[in-house]
């Protein structure tokens, strides 16, 4: 059974996952095999696609909760919550 990990991390005030941002999001959550997703608003996206995180409409000082499922589950979710918390406008 592949691992899974959860982690809630909030977006920094000044920053909303708009395309720069969302893109360093994106591109961090592909560097792992996980399968992972990303949540707030209500919503849940693909974390490995621009679109679908663009779609979250995540401004800031919004929780996301980050998901993954698979080998590296835990890697990733430590990576992408530290990759949130370090966004800047």
């Amino acid at each position: 059974m592949p691992a899974s990990s959860e982690r809630g991390v909030l977006i920094p005030p000044e920053v909303s996952l708009h395309a720069r941002p969302a893109g360093q999001f994106v591109k961090t959550a592909a560097a792992f095999r996980s399968r992972v997703t990303v949540a707030a608003n209500g919503r849940e996206a693909d974390a490995k696609s621009i679109l679908s995180v663009l779609g979250l409409g995540a401004g800031g000082g919004v929780m996301l909760t980050i998901r993954a499922e698979g080998d590296d589950a835990e890697a990733a979710v430590i990576a992408l919550a530290g990759c949130v918390s370090g966004l800047a406008d």
